[in-house]
């Protein structure tokens, strides 16, 4: 199938994501035609929401069929959940970190969390690897993309850093 966006079909935001989009595209070319396996070079990293009743989220979870099943699931106003984070590129799989707080119940990721993690776990994990031509990849969310966990990031990856607000957008 082939999609077609433009400006007209897409609002401002989306389109201005497209070329943010397509900038980093252009980016990653530029890095592999000098670096062939860049690719292999970026660790991605994101939490999921496990809810603990059986819910499944569909937005981390797609079930493709031939026909539409019409399924209706009722949820709890609050299931209780669990935040898991992890990074992974071809080298393998740092994580799975469990968000807790310290009574060791299960809590949501917030900005002060995912310093702590960053701080506590995912930096003294990357020192069991070889991780000097590394990039780190985040999403966008906004307690990944503060300034005070940017800077931190940048500490340990310097440009090496893809994220919003940070050296590659």
């Amino acid at each position: 199938m082939n999609f077609f966006y433009s400006k007209d079909n897409l609002g401002a935001s989306h389109f201005k994501h497209d070329k943010a989009r397509g900038r980093f595209v252009e980016g990653a070319q530029n890095e592999i035609a000098v670096v062939p396996d860049f690719h292999k070079r970026i660790l991605f990293s994101d939490e999921a929401h496990f809810w603990l009743n059986g819910y499944v989220n569909k937005q981390n979870c797609r079930i493709w069929r031939e026909a539409n099943p019409q399924v209706y699931v009722e949820t709890p106003l609050h299931p209780e959940k669990l935040t898991v984070w992890c990074a992974l590129w071809a080298g393998g799989i740092i994580g799975p970190y469990f968000f807790k707080n310290d009574e060791g119940h299960n809590v949501i990721v917030n900005g002060d969390r995912y310093r702590a993690m960053i701080t506590n776990f995912f930096i003294p994990e990357l020192n069991n690897h070889d991780v000097q031509e590394l990039w780190f990849q985040q999403d966008g969310t906004t307690c990944h993309t503060a300034r005070a966990r940017i800077d931190l990031l940048k500490d340990t990856f310097g440009d090496h850093l893809i994220s919003r607000f940070g050296p590659v957008n």
